[in-house]
């Protein structure tokens, strides 16, 4: 595993840890490296310090590991081992924007009929009036929705779910 300091095209500063050192450049292509804080996807390394090994570092732990160690003095048994517990890489507040955005998620999915990428065609069938009105989802371009709003049809976009780049 390899620690990355990372950055977005916002400055924000964050780590994280990669397999090896290819994993970061594969999944930031893919658009799978994204920033916490702001969601960029827009992600490069910062500068860090090199951990070096020096001489004196390697004699250092080279002579610790041949130290004699202690006898333990009748010491309480160890604690049985616990299970791995996840590790949170997001702070509270943004597990809350992402909960928040899950629970719009549902909300739409209750409330709408999916008509998947013809999205914009039902959209302009029903503002002009070829199509009963009634409550749609769907999937459409940026170029797309741009050219809808433009035309006086109302349409909002929701964020996609952290999962979804998955």
């Amino acid at each position: 595993m390899i620690k990355y300091s990372l950055v977005c095209d916002n400055a924000h500063a964050f780590d994280s840890w990669f397999p090896n050192s290819d994993a970061f450049d594969k999944q930031a292509k893919r658009g799978l490296v994204e920033c916490p804080q702001c969601g960029s996807q827009k992600v490069s390394k910062a500068l860090m310090a090199p951990s070096v090994s020096t001489s004196k570092r390697r004699a250092r732990n080279t002579l610790i590991e041949h130290m004699p160690q202690p006898a333990p003095a009748s010491a309480p048994a160890a604690p049985a081992p616990t299970a791995q517990q996840p590790v949170a890489l997001l702070d509270e507040q943004q597990q809350q924007m992402r909960a928040a955005i899950r629970e719009l998620h549902q909300k739409i999915a209750e409330n709408t009929v999916d008509v998947g990428k013809s999205f914009s065609d039902e959209a302009r069938k029903m503002h002009d009036g070829e199509t009963p009105q009634r409550a749609i989802r769907g999937e459409a371009t940026f170029a797309e929705a741009k050219e809808l709003w433009e035309d006086g049809i109302p349409v909002l976009p929701v964020p996609s779910l952290p999962e979804d780049r998955n």
